[in-house]
């Protein structure tokens, strides 16, 4: 009897320490979303990398509709994703316009941790922003580096319009509002994924663009122009995750506090480039910019 109890003993041991490894284990388990474009799905893949290194298990949600992901990470369908600092102040905080990166960082911040019980983690250089793109050629000729210089020219320059542009309150009319009246020289609407091979034959001058698309890496074909008056909000990308799973796993913050810090528009036009324009895949271009950061 007394080696058989002691067998039963021993037994209920190895149950319960594999009872609490696989607790752990399950506790180790991050889920990382993203949106469904180019630029959030490579950072979300970095995050998952990076959580991966440090013996995390991850499971990838990926290609969420952006109007989806916040209800998915209340809903507890998701840990963390790559989230813009913007979008959270103006379409899921609906607050007012502000345009100094760091108050709107603060003020996401703050409003999320409060309504959310989720946590902004430290943000990146990198602004996926609105913004006006010009041919390089057509800006070196007349000296144009800013939209106020663009305003001054804007008679003698066609613009590459998407149609909606024109009427959104933070499109034409706003840019009207602050810079002064844009009376171009021509105006056609164009389909978005064609503005950049307008552009380079010669169709149009200027178009709206967003500050990190992967085109940009043509810098002698395209240049983002300087937002000199500070009408767009920063759209700086930072990890957000639920405040559950940060208190549960700390070391999380520093973990993608790191990746945050290596990120600015530079290195995101590229990432973005090799995806959109060499059709690279954006988990092995993910792959290949996490083995820099070693």
């Amino acid at each position: 009897m007394n080696t058989l109890k002691k067998l039963g003993v021993l037994f209920s041991a190895i149950l319960l320490l594999a009872g609490c490894s696989t607790g752990q284990s399950a506790e180790k388990t991050i889920r990382v979303g993203s949106k469904d474009f180019t630029e959030n799905l490579i950072i979300s893949e970095i995050y998952a990398l990076a959580l991966e290194a440090e013996g995390y298990t991850v499971e990838r949600v990926q290609n969420i509709a952006g109007s989806l992901v916040h209800t998915a990470i209340t809903n507890d369908e998701i840990d963390l994703y790559p989230e813009y600092t913007g979008t959270g102040l103006l379409t899921v905080l609906q607050m007012d316009l502000l345009t100094d990166p760091v108050q709107v960082y603060e003020t996401v911040k703050k409003e999320y941790n409060e309504k959310f019980q989720i946590t902004w983690l430290e943000y990146s250089e990198a602004n996926d922003s609105a913004g006006l793109v010009i041919r390089a050629d057509i800006a070196k000729e007349l000296g144009i580096k800013t939209i106020s210089d663009l305003q001054k020219h804007a008679s003698t320059l066609r613009f590459a319009s998407q149609g909606e542009f024109d009427q959104r309150a933070d499109g034409i009319p706003l840019l009207t509002k602050v810079y002064g009246a844009f009376d171009w020289k021509e105006t056609n609407i164009y389909d978005n994924g064609l503005k950049y091979e307008i552009l380079k034959t010669g169709k149009a001058d200027v178009a709206p663009a967003y500050t990190t698309e992967g085109e940009l890496i043509n810098k002698d074909t395209y240049l983002i122009l300087e937002d000199d008056k500070k009408i767009w909000p920063p759209y700086n990308i930072a990890p957000i995750v639920r405040n559950q799973v940060l208190s549960d796993n700390p070391e999380i913050e520093a973990i993608l506090n790191k990746i945050s810090d290596k990120l600015n528009n530079e290195i995101v036009i590229e990432l973005n480039a090799k995806v959109d324009i060499e059709k690279q895949e954006y988990e092995d271009v993910a792959k290949e910019f996490f083995a820099t950061l070693a």
